[in-house]
Order: structure tokens, then C-alpha cells, then sequence
């Protein structure tokens, strides 16, 4: 397959119909055999909508990625880790149906990243800031397992706004596409697109889990694959990332501070609060893609100083902090 602007564009519109389309389907199935979110004093909508319909983005993602590979487009390596997470796919269309035990779930993802760690090598060496500890694989390749694992279910615990995963997927494809130039990043671009004209304000479908767990998983493998093929650093894939993983991880703890049942669901994620205190879902979508514009300038920045590496990572974090302080006076943490 010669790679040419035709061909890429060919590959964009047939992800984004189909995804349009299969999402479509899923909700007429959805609404028919009545597998929907009910709104409840946990979530931030009030109407019964149908769930599932990241589904649709899993089709085409796997049909297209498979297709790449047969035309020798994706290697062999992250193929494989990448159909590793058909296991997760299925679990995850499972738990939006009829639901599954949170010990099943947990078990399902720790194989899936175990063994998709596997095709991919590994984890390249990533800068450890001279602390050789930190080379070493017993202490590395635990960590990042545990990361993906973590990653899988952060991605589901953000997507609880209209828009909101799938937009994040949009906007950190592009960002990975702009500096790996890899099609597979454009496949899910377009997937993901298709299924944000049901999934934006006024959602007319949910991902579900069958979606957000599964672009967890894409995202994470996608960010090892090209950090160990040296095109995009570990740590510009967390600072692209970060609006997700840094709100999931700064709410776990702040609740464990609190000694609070962290099993139990609640709508204390910066996200959550912000739509809590008065704003709509549609600004806090806009308001996600000006925070990634914002970190897209400082990965430039990274990449172009060697010297501001480690001061523009902590400046990314900084940044993040203070939006989330900043929604802590528009809705406090303990609020409810």
C-alpha cells in the first residue's frame, strides 16, 4: 500500500463513516434491549441514555488496525500487543450488558498488560534523572505494568461528561500523529470522531466501558510502542495525557487522605465539579482543548531545549494543579 495524501484521507473518511454508522446501530440496540445509564445523585446526567457505543470505535479500530498490519503498515510487535486488548473489549461489552465482578475486571486487565508489555519488548530506557535504581528492570517493568493497568481505568473513571473521552482520544492522536507521522494514530482519530457526533452535548450515547477501558489500553500501548521506537518520549506521552491521569490520580489520593470507601462512586474529579458548579459540558469540552493546545506548545518546548526538560514537565504539572485549585472555589472537594 503506497501511503499517500489520497490514501490517508481514504483511511479517515471510511473510520469516521463507519464509526458514525456502527454507533448508529449500537444505540437502536442499546434502546431496544435497554442497556442504558439511569441518572443517579453519582453522575452528571439526568436522562436515561444508552451505553455501549464505544463499541462501534473498537470495530473499526481492530478491523483497520488489522489491515494495516496485512499491508505491512503496522509492525508485528504492536500488533499483537494491540490484540491483546480484544480480551478487555469483550470483558468491557460484557460489564455494560449484564456487569461483571470488579475482582474479574482487575484480573482481565493486569493479563492483558502484562502480555501486550510482552510483544512490545518491554519499556525502553526512560531518562531516570541519575537514579540508576530506576534502570533497572525489576524496578521498571512492575511500575509500568502497574501504570497501563492504572491508565486502563482512569480513562474509564474520566469519562463521565458528554464529549469528554472522546475528545481527549481526538486531540492526543493528533498530538502523537504530529511528531510519529504513524497511520494506525489517524485510524482511531477518525474512529473516535465518527462516534463524537452521538457522544457530543447532549450525548445521545455513552462510550461505556467496552470504549474507555479500551482506549485506555490503546493509548498506553500506542505511548510504550513509541517511546521504545524513539519517536515520542514516555514523558511527553504523560504530559499530552496528564489531563486525565493527573485529575484521576490527585482525586484517588485526595479521597484516600480522607479516608474515604474509595469503591464507592462519587463526582469529585475536577471535571466532575467544574460541570457541578454551573458550567456546561460543552464548556468543559472547550475548555479541555485549550488545556491541550497549552501542553501541545510546552512538548514543543520540550523537545527543542534539552536544558528545559525536566522544568517544562513540572511546569505541565504546575499548570494542572492550579486549574484544579482554581475549581476547588468553584466547587470545593468536600462539598458534597
Amino acid at each position: 500500500m503506497v501511503v499517500n495524501s489520497q490514501n490517508i484521507a481514504l483511511l479517515v473518511l471510511a473510520g469516521c463513516l463507519s464509526a458514525l454508522m456502527l454507533t448508529y446501530f449500537v444505540k437502536l440496540f442499546a434502546n431496544r434491549f435497554k442497556i442504558v445509564n439511569e441518572p443517579s445523585e453519582r453522575g452528571l446526567h439526568f436522562a436515561s441514555t444508552p451505553r455501549g457505543g464505544g463499541l462501534a470505535i473498537i470495530v473499526v479500530w481492530y478491523l483497520g488496525i488489522t489491515f494495516l498490519y496485512f499491508k505491512g503498515i503496522v509492525g508485528a510487535n504492536l500488533y499483537f500487543a494491540l490484540m491483546s486488548g480484544i480480551v478487555l473489549a469483550a470483558v468491557g461489552l460484557v460489564d455494560d450488558i449484564i456487569g461483571v465482578k470488579p475482582v474479574i475486571r482487575l484480573f482481565v486487565q493486569f493479563i492483558v498488560a502484562i502480555l501486550a508489555f510482552y510483544f512490545l519488548g518491554g519499556l525502553r530506557e526512560p531518562i531516570t534523572f541519575g537514579i540508576d535504581i530506576l534502570t533497572s528492570p525489576f524496578i521498571v517493568y512492575p511500575i509500568a505494568i502497574v501504570g497501563m493497568v492504572w491508565f486502563i481505568n482512569l480513562y474509564n473513571f474520566m469519562d463521565g461528561a458528554d464529549g469528554f473521552a472522546s475528545l481527549e482520544t481526538i486531540v492526543a492522536g493528533i498530538v502523537l500523529y504530529v511528531f510519529t507521522g504513524s497511520l494506525e494514530l489517524l485510524l482511531l482519530v477518525s474512529a473516535a470522531l465518527g462516534f463524537l457526533y452521538w457522544n457530543w452535548p447532549k450525548a445521545k450515547i455513552f462510550m461505556g466501558d467496552v470504549g474507555s477501558t479500551q482506549i485506555g489500553f490503546i493509548l498506553v500501548v500506542l505511548g510504550i510502542h513509541y517511546h521504545n521506537t524513539l519517536d515520542f518520549s514516555i514523558f511527553n506521552w504523560m504530559m499530552i495525557t496528564a489531563p486525565f491521569w493527573f485529575d484521576a490520580s490527585l482525586t484517588l489520593f485526595r479521597r484516600w487522605r480522607n479516608r474515604e470507601q474509595l469503591s464507592r462512586p462519587h463526582r469529585k474529579h475536577a471535571y466532575q465539579r467544574f460541570v457541578l458548579a454551573g458550567n456546561s459540558h460543552e464548556k468543559l469540552d472547550i475548555a479541555l482543548i485549550v488545556v491541550n493546545v497549552i501542553i501541545f506548545l510546552l512538548i514543543l518546548v520540550y523537545r527543542e531545549w534539552d536544558f528545559m526538560k525536566i522544568p517544562v514537565y513540572f511546569i505541565t504539572l504546575v499548570f494542572l494543579y492550579s486549574l484544579v485549585r482554581r475549581i476547588d472555589k468553584l466547587f470545593p472537594f468536600n462539598s458534597e
